[in-house]
């Protein structure tokens, strides 16, 4: 956090500073824009919310003050910054706040005609109907994001984001035909050309469909194809170099899972022992929700005592 708060120097970071008191859309746009820099950094995600919530209150009282001539724009940088503001709930398992964050962003993006924004608002809000198995209600909410999103600027990797989610949303339903569809409608983001997201509340670039194939495989009971997929993902440049805990930490939970699948000790053990090690340095409840799921398949191991051991402190972990 510290490296991005300073990396442009310390008089840039006073002009910030000074940029969020003065109030003007494009200077709130800025600041969303450093803060998604700050959390994407943050190895422990909560670390971030005083800051979001400090510029959030400064943008209500913005919003409440500011001028009819300006309210579409304010209104993008609300929906920007409650994306940001959700993602910190979810990542911490408070579902209720992040879905009630999304549905303002969602809201506060159409009020502003931003229809990249709000299809990506709607995308966020389908994973909360997911982390609460509501599969049916968050592939409707991707349906009106993907319809949304064909109104946005064609040059974006929108759409195929919502294509990508989808693919999760039919997995989980147990359609491998619709979820290969899917897979292959995001997999078109490579044809883009020049930057296809923004770093911020956009950032799907396709790099993660590896591991999110393998993902899926798992779902539907693909093991072979669902292993070949993730440890390429784990080869990969971005997940070599250890970036993002939260990714890696979802790759070994599906290796973990294809073990406990396959009724192999060692596998399960192995890789969730690796999950559990990034959960436990990140503070991240994604990839706690994720171990659950992995210790819900051990149970069938009877008395084996390592996996016994590992269930053990996944539990342990759910406590904290």
């Amino acid at each position: 956090m510290t490296g991005a708060l300073t990396a442009p120097g310390p008089e840039a970071a006073d002009d910030i500073a000074e940029a969020a008191e003065r109030g003007s859309a494009d200077d709130y746009r800025r600041m969303n824009d450093h803060l998604w820099q700050v959390y994407q950094l943050a190895r422990s995600k909560r670390s971030v919310h005083g800051v979001v919530q400090d510029q959030l209150d400064a943008l209500a009282d913005a919003l409440k003050t500011g001028s009819s001539s300006r309210a579409a724009a304010m209104c993008e940088a609300a929906g920007d910054l409650f994306q940001l503001s959700g993602e910190l709930a979810f990542d911490s398992n408070r579902y209720t706040d992040a879905a009630a964050a999304y549905s303002v962003a969602a809201s506060a993006s159409d009020s502003a005609h931003a229809f990249d924004l709000w299809a990506c608002a709607l995308v966020r809000h389908a994973y909360v109907d997911m982390s609460e198995r509501q599969f049916t209600e968050a592939t409707e909410t991707l349906d009106v994001a993907r319809t949304i999103a064909t109104r946005g600027d064609p040059a974006l990797s929108t759409r195929y984001w919502v294509a990508s989610v989808q693919a999760e949303a039919h997995a989980n339903l147990g359609d491998l035909n619709a979820c290969q569809r899917a897979l292959d409608e995001a997999q078109k983001v490579t044809d883009l050309p020049g930057p296809v997201h923004n770093g911020g509340w956009l950032r799907f670039d396709g790099s993660r469909l590896p591991e999110e194939r393998g993902a899926r495989f798992v779902q539907l009971g693909r093991l072979d194809l669902a292993e070949k997929a993730l440890k390429s993902a784990l080869d990969s440049t971005a997940l070599a170099k250890g970036t993002s805990y939260r990714r890696r930490g979802s790759v070994f939970v599906d290796l973990a899972l294809i073990g406990a699948k396959r009724h192999d000790a060692e596998q399960a053990v192995t890789h969730g022992r690796e999950a559990l090690q990034l959960a436990r340095q990140s503070g991240s409840g994604y990839i706690a929700r994720r171990l659950q799921t992995l210790r819900d398949d051990l149970r069938s191991y009877g008395h084996d005592r390592r996996v016994a051991e590992l269930a053990a402190d996944i539990s342990s972990l759910h406590a904290t």
